[in-house]
């Protein structure tokens, strides 16, 4: 059964001092997450935007410096996130912070098609917090009753969905590996310091096609959303995009694919999986990325088959974060944990090195 959706009001005023003439849709792709131009294109003919108080139905309307263009958007009702008894691998636990690691497959927080389920879910059933909502965030939600940091919970912009208590990084659904889970703004607030100074020791483990040229190296580029699809990251030119740099060496090379550890200087959405396919080793299993076929190697129908036994065992990109390692916000330890590869990956490095070490 399709969820009831709500009639959402979006208002998007343009900065007197921007340069005019953009088309509106391109303006409002560009501005709104989570939204296709095709969509955005349709929300305008259908007579759902206007600017300066006048609908606007022509996709190719001039964006002008002033001007207040206020959309109408049909959305699925607000998340409330609510403590599900789900089982969670925790590593290291005080009154402070949580340490998980993330199995793959497991949504990191509630969103778009994922209300339930979630580790956000799991984390709230586990410290004994209560269920919240953005409504409830507004309010000045207490952390004491959600039992986890409310610091940066909120939705972001208008029309998001997300609510994300305790949570200082993420990691994709299908990325398993090593997470920090702040129960508290302090330490929420600290921890984010250390990733922003870069002072955060994280290194991940990834399989990829192909074994690179240099075996120790560092990829440096400009990342931002695809512009042909904008639930993926492309490298793009500077003024597009984000700096993101990563480091990465040989951990063992087999024929026609290696074992890599990637260890990140920034942290951008999707940074590693990007990097590798730019590089030309994409991640083994990466269906968003090219990693899902041969990329190195003979297309045998023999090693076709192969690899298809591969993915099934593995439905997923080959990517695990191994290690994270942090200076304790209230005690000034340095603490360094380590999540041993996933059964899944496991195997798959066992038959690599069988058939094709």
């Amino acid at each position: 059964m399709s969820e009831r959706k709500i009639e959402t009001t979006i208002q998007i005023d343009v900065p007197p001092g921007q340069e005019g003439g953009t088309r509106l849709d391109l303006y409002l792709t560009a501005k709104m997450a989570n939204v296709m131009r095709a969509k955005v294109q349709r929300g305008i003919r259908d007579g759902n935007v206007d600017v300066n108080g006048i609908t606007r139905t022509k996709v190719s309307h001039p964006v002008q410096p002033g001007d207040r263009i206020v959309c109408r958007i049909l959305r699925p009702p607000p998340i409330e996130v609510v403590p599900e008894d789900i089982p969670l691998d925790v590593v290291f636990e005080d009154e402070w912070l949580l340490v998980v690691n993330k199995p793959a497959g497991m949504v990191v927080h509630p969103a778009y098609g994922h209300r339930s389920g979630t580790l956000v879910n799991a984390l709230l059933h586990h410290v004994g917090g209560t269920a919240i909502s953005a409504e409830a965030l507004e309010d000045d939600a207490d952390e004491d009753q959600v039992g986890l940091s409310t610091a940066t919970a909120a939705p972001r912009f208008a029309g998001d969905l997300t609510v994300r208590p305790g949570l200082v990084h993420r990691l994709d659904k299908d990325t398993s590996g090593l997470l920090v889970v702040a129960k508290d703004d302090f330490t929420h607030s600290e921890l984010s310091k250390q990733f922003i100074d870069r002072s955060i020791r994280r290194c991940y483990l990834a399989v990829v096609w192909g074994v690179p040229e240099s075996l120790v190296g560092r990829i440096e580029t400009w990342l931002g959303r695809s512009s042909r699809d904008r639930k993926q990251v492309a490298v793009v030119p500077e003024e597009r995009g984000k700096w993101a740099a990563t480091n990465y060496e040989t951990v063992e090379a087999f024929q026609h694919t290696a074992l890599l550890r990637f260890k990140l200087e920034t942290g951008r959405t999707h940074q590693i999986r990007v990097h590798a396919k730019h590089f030309g080793h994409p991640i083994l299993g990466d269906t968003t990325y090219g990693g899902d076929a041969i990329q190195s190697g003979p297309e045998t129908t023999k090693r076709k088959q192969f690899f298809r036994n591969l993915f099934k065992r593995m439905p997923r990109q080959a990517l695990h974060a191994h290690t994270l390692g942090f200076r304790h916000p209230k005690t000034g330890d340095a603490l360094d944990f380590e999540a041993p590869l996933p059964e899944d990956m496991a195997f798959v490095l066992e038959r690599l090195r069988a058939v094709e070490g």
